[in-house]
């Protein structure tokens, strides 16, 4: 077993042990009984005025359940809470990790990991069931997990998603959403551990680089991403910038732009974009549980500063004072 594999086995006993406590007793109360939404690696959708949020639950054995928010401070569990669900014409036994939302041609998918495996599943429904035409992971020729769908302009799909080599690195490839599979030749990775803050000494770990998410503004794709364990009060996120999907790809020169000495709160990270109602873009993500404890992990959200500079690349940051604390009802 290698190290990072060891790691990652850590890491995920981890996330469910927790602190020790069972989830109602650490889960906070407040906003008039509102209880801290408990989604690591969440995910956002907009849409008709009306936000969906889903993410690594406490149900990390069974599937992915979804909320539902008017305004992304209230939220409320759906009526058919379960959005895909082990067992349902589904691949995975384990381990439901970060689930992403994609919708193209009144089809509506779902990439997300199971088993250490990318998934993907698809419904007529944008709330599910998410169920798989034949059940098999994306790729079983290795372990991959962390997984995000995007179409280009030309109508060109690509899947970025983590691939492990004594470390854990952010892959991309051009992909056939149609059959569900990588294009033979195009996989190519995106990035290395080259920054202090990608690797620091409060955990000590393998390189990682993970969570990643992708927009493309005014011909410039932008690749934002987390790096360090999750576990590491230093789990943060930057981005990199390139003229192309595929790279290469130049780190933003004030990176990280999430990061607990911005926010005020450990391990931020591993999240995604998207935009509100007004169209202006956010950043959805999780934090440590507290200065002493990692899991349950509580879900966080940002609106993003966004300021375009000589270059015409956007120089992208958040304040503190905007971070939106959810609840669920």
């Amino acid at each position: 077993m290698t190290t990072v594999r060891l790691l990652l086995l850590t890491a995920f006993a981890s996330s469910i042990v927790g602190c020790g406590f069972s989830e109602k007793k650490v889960q906070a109360t407040n906003e008039s009984e509102g209880k801290d939404i408990l989604f690591a690696d969440p995910t956002i959708i907009q849409n008709q005025g009306k936000y969906y949020l889903t993410g690594t639950g406490d149900n990390v054995s069974e599937g992915f359940t979804v909320m539902e928010s008017v305004d992304l401070k209230k939220w409320y569990l759906s009526d058919n809470p379960y959005i895909l669900k082990k067992t349902d014409h589904t691949f995975g036994e384990t381990g439901f990790w970060a689930p992403q939302w994609f919708s193209f041609n009144n089809m509506n998918y779902l990439t997300y990991t199971a088993n250490e495996q990318t998934v993907l599943a698809k419904s007529l429904n944008l709330l599910g069931p998410f169920r798989q035409d034949t059940v098999k992971p994306i790729d079983a020729s290795e372990k991959n997990i962390d997984s995000f769908l995007f179409k280009d302009d030309d109508g060109k799909c690509y899947l970025y998603h983590v691939r492990f080599n004594k470390g854990n690195y952010i892959w991309v490839c051009e992909f056939d959403l149609e059959k569900g599979e990588i294009i033979p030749g195009t996989l190519k990775q995106c990035l290395t551990c080259t920054e202090p803050w990608e690797s620091t000494s409060n955990y000590v770990s393998d390189p990682i680089m993970e969570g990643p998410s992708v927009i493309k503004i005014d011909g410039v794709y932008y690749l934002f991403y987390s790096a360090n364990h999750f576990m590491n009060i230093d789990y943060a996120v930057g981005y990199a910038t390139s003229s192309s999907p595929l790279g290469p790809w130049k780190k933003y020169k004030n990176n990280p732009i999430l990061h607990r000495s911005i926010v005020g709160e450990n391990g931020s990270g591993h999240g995604d974009i998207f935009k509100n109602t007004k169209g202006n873009y956010y950043y959805v993500y999780h934090v440590h549980n507290s200065d002493s404890c990692v899991s349950p992990r509580k879900t966080r959200i940002v609106p993003l500063k966004m300021k375009k500079n000589s270059e015409g690349i956007y120089d992208i940051s958040v304040s503190k004072n905007e971070v939106i604390k959810p609840y669920q009802y």
